[in-house]
């Protein structure tokens, strides 16, 4: 039986990874989560199957413990947002870089095997060449961007200097089931599902050309599955995208077809720290791993869009 850990656990990814493990053979799995943003009710229909620990990731004694006898360790748990950072970056300071240190200091103390690490696509920054490969100069323009940058050195350092297998992937705008739109810092397709239902008119912030590289979150956590099991050389990082890219104006009329409503959304002024165009280049990712992403952008959204019917109060 191998063991798996998943930090974040109960989060919208974490919880997604956590059942994307329940389907390989004789998987025992943990779920660490602090329950600050991540959800008992995300992981209420496994929960038999599962052991569900409420810790905090800087909590190094608490990770040292849960870790032991684990051949992999997902580190998942973060503060994910861009906007949170720049408004408050101490406590995603604490958590991102902080707590990414305990876990990798836990990880080689406790003897795992590898760490399979969330990284971001928000370390490319703005610049203006697409796709966006991995062999690019990063350029953050976020404290949140730079924590996980850091985050990426770090499990490269841990890997060269203490023999820790580690994997980053860089995760480009994952949305899906179990995304929570009830914060101001929601990820942008859970919050149009949110005024799609309700029959409210969405903020655009900027003029909605933007784009991004939306990506279904089951294709994510059947990567990071992946990640855990193939050979691998380097560290990474490794893109965790689609190869596609849509604006935001796209998103939402396509929304709204598929939900029949027609609502014209208000426009403000753009986000700091917000990046205008973004799209994965998923060669090397589809060398690395059997990485295939199964589900298009429209699939992707009448799935997540009937969820929130199912789950709407």
């Amino acid at each position: 039986m191998a063991k798996y850990v998943v930090t974040g656990g109960a989060g919208f990814i974490g919880s997604a990874t956590v059942r994307a493990l329940l389907k390989l053979p004789n998987a025992e799995v943990v779920a660490i989560d602090n329950l600050f943003a991540g959800k008992r009710a995300n992981v209420s229909e496994v929960m038999e199957r599962i052991s569900l620990v409420v810790a905090d990731i800087r909590d190094y004694d608490s990770m040292l413990k849960h870790f032991r006898g684990a051949d992999v360790v997902f580190h998942l748990a973060a503060i994910p947002s861009v906007p949170r950072s720049i408004k408050d970056p101490v406590p995603s300071h604490e958590v991102n870089i902080n707590g990414t240190f305990s876990v990798l200091r836990a990880a080689h103390d406790a003897g795992i095997r590898r760490v399979v690490y969330a990284a971001s696509s928000s370390a490319y920054g703005d610049t203006e060449v697409l796709p966006k490969v991995e062999s690019m100069r990063p350029m953050p323009k976020s404290p949140y961007a730079v924590q996980k940058l850091l985050g990426e050195y770090y499990m490269s350092v841990f890997n060269e200097c203490f023999g820790l297998e580690t994997v980053a992937l860089r995760y480009f705008n994952v949305y899906g089931p179990r995304q929570d739109p009830s914060s101001p810092y929601s990820g942008v397709i859970s919050v149009f599902m949110k005024c799609l239902l309700n029959g409210e008119t969405p903020t655009i912030y900027g003029d909605g050309e933007q784009t991004r590289d939306f990506t279904f979150v089951d294709d994510v956590a059947a990567l990071n599955v992946d990640a855990a099991h193939a050979p691998i050389s380097s560290s990474g990082p490794y893109n965790a995208g689609n190869g596609n890219r849509y604006s935001l104006n796209e998103i939402w009329q396509t929304l709204q077809r598929i939900h029949g409503t027609a609502i014209q959304p208000n426009y403000g002024a753009p986000r700091a720290g917000d990046v205008r165009d973004s799209q994965a280049d998923i060669e090397a990712t589809r060398a690395a791993f059997p990485y295939r992403p199964q589900v298009d952008i429209e699939e992707g959204l009448r799935r997540t869009l009937e969820w929130y019917k199912q789950t709407a109060p």
